[in-house]
């Protein structure tokens, strides 16, 4: 064999060595997601509405992947704890979360400092779900319906209360706006939480509370509490006699939403694969069954589409929380 033959051989021979070595690399670097487990960080405690709903729909996605979708609570400041753990993750999809109108819309005007760009560090992947906020009055207050609540307050300018479970919540901002288009004047009364401003709103201390759907739910079916309207554009299934605050006062509309988020920098045909299969789960029966019962409505978009929304949301709310007096803490 003449020594530029054997060179030759010698290259072949390394060459379909140095492939069969690559190769295993090659496979696993193109491995489809997930081929571990993912965490996702809910940014409220467990056994609340928001934690359930995640539940419900990691839960839908470890079933579809064959892989463990892991909650992880990590509540603290309205949830801006949470939504920074998810901006602070590898953009490896290995750790998601969820974003949302309090932590990437309400949280940039209420906040002085975040400790992150609510529009710029994430990955905005899908709508996951859209949940109404809901007026509810105490059985005694003499009015059946939102007309006849507006006409009493504007016939007694301050007499009037509403609670809410916070400072800049979706629900203060629901009351103030409110305020705002029916020209009305309500004492606004806050609490640390839902369930201790609905123990005052049943022992008759406060008028009125906006919250939650889910959290007034089963109130309203008992009857304790009688609902007035819902903020959302629509209706909503879970109490379709109710209507929505918008066939009162026309443009009036705030929605508790949630997304499905992951770190700045996440590749695209990774954020491609895990919208596909998040929309997949929010069009299963089960799941939109399960959170029809607590209230809420799947809200399945594109990339596009979320994260257009999440940067409208900021640009509206703005001026409802400086027109509230809210000063960034």
């Amino acid at each position: 064999m003449t020594t530029d033959r054997l060179t030759m051989s010698r290259r072949h021979a390394l060459a379909v060595l140095g492939a069969t070595v690559a190769a295993p690399h090659v496979a696993m670097a193109q491995a489809p997601w997930p081929n571990r487990s993912v965490r996702y960080v809910v940014g409220f405690a467990a056994g609340g509405a928001t934690d359930t709903l995640s539940r419900i729909f990691c839960q839908k996605m470890s079933e579809m992947t064959g892989q463990q979708f892991v909650v992880e609570n990590r509540g603290g400041a309205g949830g801006v704890l949470g939504a920074d753990a998810v901006a602070k993750s590898q953009p490896d999809g290995y750790g998601l979360g969820m974003g949302s109108i309090a932590t990437n819309a309400i949280a940039v005007g209420t906040y002085a400092k975040l400790p992150y760009q609510a529009g710029k560090d994430f990955t905005f992947i899908s709508g996951l779900w859209q949940l109404p906020n809901v007026l509810v009055v105490k059985k005694d207050l003499p009015v059946k319906d939102l007309k006849e609540f507006i006409a009493l307050a504007k016939a007694s300018p301050g007499k009037y209360s509403y609670a809410s479970p916070g400072i800049g919540t979706t629900l203060h901002l629901s009351g103030e706006m409110m305020k705002s288009a029916a020209g009305i004047d309500l004492q606004h009364i806050t609490y640390k939480g839902g369930n201790p401003a609905m123990v005052d709103l049943l022992a008759g201390r406060v008028d009125t509370l906006f919250d939650n759907l889910p959290g007034s739910l089963q109130q309203i079916k008992d009857g304790a509490v009688r609902a007035l309207a819902v903020t959302t554009t629509n209706r909503s299934p879970a109490i379709p006699d109710v209507p929505a605050v918008g066939e009162i006062l026309p443009g009036y509309e705030l929605t508790s939403w949630v997304a499905l988020c992951g770190p700045a920098g996440m590749p695209a045909d990774m954020v491609a694969r895990i919208n596909e299969l998040a929309l997949k789960a929010l069009k299963d029966p089960a799941l939109v069954a399960k959170y029809a019962e607590l209230g809420a409505q799947p809200f399945p978009t594109s990339t596009a589409e979320i994260t257009t929304y999440r940067d409208k949301e900021e640009t509206r709310l703005l001026p409802v929380i400086k027109a509230a007096g809210i000063v960034p803490s």
